[in-house]
C-alpha cells in the first residue's frame, strides 16, 4: 500500500532557507509541496499572492496539512514593512491555517527575539569577539527568554505570542524555530555569528523534525544553532523534545 504524499505549504520560497527547504524536501520524496510567493519559483507549484493579503493567500491553504512560515521582512528598523510582513503577515497566515482546517505551523522565528542579550554581559563579549574577557562559565539563554532585538525582534516575538494563542485557542500546532545566522555561502562572517551560526544542513534538520514531529506536540519554542564553541543559546530543550544534534560547527571556519 502507498502512502499519501504529506501536503505542505511553504511560503517564501525565493528566500534562501524556504528554497533550501524546498528542494530539499522535494529531492528526499514524500511531500506535495506548494510554494505561497509573490514572485514565480520555478520547480514548483506556485500561489502567487502578499502574505498582507488574507483574501488571497486563502487558496493556498485550502488541503495542506502542514505549513511552513519562512516568508519575512528581515529589516530591524523599518515599521511598515514590519508592519505589513512580519505582524499583519504573520496574523493572516495562521487565520489562513485555521479556516482551511491546517494541522501544523511551524513558524520561522529568530534569534532576534533573544537577540537584545547581546547587548549586555557576558554576550556582549562574545558577540563581539573578546572570548579572553569570559568567565570560565556562563548562564545560556532558552526558549523561555525574551530580549527582543529591533523591530524586527519584536514582530517575531509577536508570532511567537500568536501562534501560542492560535494553539490554545483552536488546538493549531504551532511550532516556532529561533533560528540562528543562515548565510548564502554557508559560513560565519563576523564574529558575532561565530556564536548562532546555524549551517544549511543543521537548518533542514531541525525544521525536518518540526514538520515529522508527534501530532500531540501542539506547541512550542526551539533554539537552533550549530555546535559553535561560543554558541550562547542553549539548545538542550531543542535536543530533548526535537532529537536535534548539530553536525556542523563555526569552528571549521576559523
Amino acid at each position: 500500500m502507498i502512502s499519501a504524499m504529506k501536503k505542505i505549504l511553504i511560503t517564501g520560497v525565493s528566500g534562501l532557507i524556504g528554497g533550501l527547504l524546498a528542494r530539499h524536501l522535494q529531492q528526499r520524496g514524500g511531500y506535495d509541496i506548494t510554494a505561497l510567493n509573490r514572485s514565480a519559483v520555478d520547480g514548483f507549484r506556485c500561489v502567487r499572492a502578499d502574505i498582507a493579503d488574507l483574501e488571497a493567500i486563502k487558496p493556498a491553504f485550502q488541503g495542506q496539512e502542514t505549513v511552513v512560515h519562512m516568508s519575512a521582512f528581515l529589516g530591524g528598523r523599518e515599521w511598515e514593512e514590519n508592519l505589513s510582513a512580519n505582524i499583519i503577515g504573520v496574523y493572516n497566515v495562521y487565520e489562513a491555517s485555521r479556516l482551511a482546517g491546517v494541522k501544523r505551523v511551524v513558524f520561522a522565528s529568530s534569534g532576534a527575539a533573544i537577540g537584545g542579550f547581546s547587548l549586555v554581559p557576558p554576550y556582549d563579549a562574545i558577540a563581539t569577539g573578546r572570548y579572553e574577557e569570559l568567565p570560565e562559565a556562563f548562564v545560556k539563554i532558552t526558549h523561555q527568554q525574551v530580549r527582543p532585538l529591533g523591530l524586527y525582534g519584536a514582530a517575531k516575538v509577536w508570532g511567537e505570542a500568536l501562534g501560542r494563542h492560535y494553539s490554545d485557542t483552536y488546538g493549531l500546532s504551532v511550532l516556532c524555530v529561533r533560528i540562528g545566522s543562515v548565510l548564502p555561502d554557508d559560513r560565519p562572517d563576523n564574529p558575532h555569528r561565530f556564536s548562532y551560526y546555524l549551517s544549511h544542513r543543521d537548518s533542514l534538520q531541525v525544521l525536518d523534525r518540526c514538520i515529522e514531529a508527534p501530532d500531540d506536540l501542539l506547541y512550542d519554542i526551539f533554539m537552533a544553532a550549530s555546535d559553535n564553541r561560543w554558541c550562547y543559546y542553549d539548545l538542550e530543550h531543542t535536543r530533548e523534545v526535537l532529537g536535534y544534534v548539530a553536525q556542523d560547527s563555526a569552528e571549521a571556519f576559523r
